[in-house]
């Protein structure tokens, strides 16, 4: 009766050159190429596979491990610090290279398993936390800077409108009630700084036409800050206040 050998099956050349280190408790760093190579020889001659492809992988390593065998009966190269070449290093290296990526793909198995225990449950925030904000810190925002000195700034410019009305022309009868509106403002100075340039305070304010356009400005600037689209600065206590996108 014909004996039947059941060989162990391997992933590629190098998965075999690993399992015979490993059982010969050989160290990857100093090779018997002698031993590894007759052993690897051996599991060759048993291959009953008839894939062309995995038979020519296992065949180059069969040719690398008895170059690699030659090289070591003849006196080693020097290289150019003087030193001399093991002709094993590169085979070592692909070694060392792979039976790392191999622990890892065990690594990664191993979590795949256990997350396949884990449950999830959906989220179940109340409403009301979910759109819970914490409340603005002011002081934090104005960083250093007053309201009364935005305050100071925005009266002079106010000042500054009233010098500008025409005395004839203010003692007119009919006024026509002027439409400001905030939101459009707050989009005004965003894309006076979507370039991002600074934008001084004290011109944005100066720029505008009448009192009812400073007042909204100064607002939108206000509620621009409070919304956290903005960010005032001002280097020194007397300098302009400089607006700035968030």
């Amino acid at each position: 009766m014909e004996l039947e050998v059941k060989l162990q099956v391997f992933e590629g050349p190098l998965d075999l050159l690993l399992h015979l280190i490993d059982k010969n408790k050989i160290n990857i760093y100093d090779i018997n190429i002698v031993e590894i190579t007759a052993q690897y020889m051996e599991y060759i001659s048993m291959m009953q596979t008839h894939d062309l492809e995995v038979v020519s992988e296992f065949m180059v390593m069969a040719a690398t491990l008895l170059d690699i065998k030659a090289k070591m009966l003849l006196p080693r190269e020097v290289n150019e610090e003087g030193e001399e070449e093991d002709p094993r290093r590169e085979l070592v290296e692909q070694l060392l290279e792979y039976k790392m990526y191999k622990y890892a793909s065990y690594e990664l198995r191993d979590r795949y398993t256990y997350a396949e225990r884990s449950f999830y449950r959906k989220e179940s925030l109340p409403k009301e936390v979910k759109q819970y904000e914490p409340p603005l810190d002011i002081e934090a925002l104005l960083d250093g800077l007053t309201l009364s000195r935005l305050n100071s700034i925005f009266k002079d410019v106010m000042k500054r409108q009233s010098d500008k009305i025409d005395p004839i022309r203010s003692k007119f009868g009919r006024i026509e009630k002027e439409e400001v509106n905030l939101s459009d403002k707050m989009d005004y100075i965003e894309d006076i700084l979507k370039n991002g340039e600074p934008l001084s305070f004290f011109s944005l304010l100066e720029s505008q036409k009448s009192k009812m356009h400073v007042i909204v400005s100064f607002l939108a600037v206000l509620e621009l800050m409070k919304v956290g689209k903005i960010v005032i600065i001002q280097e020194n206590v007397f300098d302009d206040i400089i607006i700035n996108a968030a």
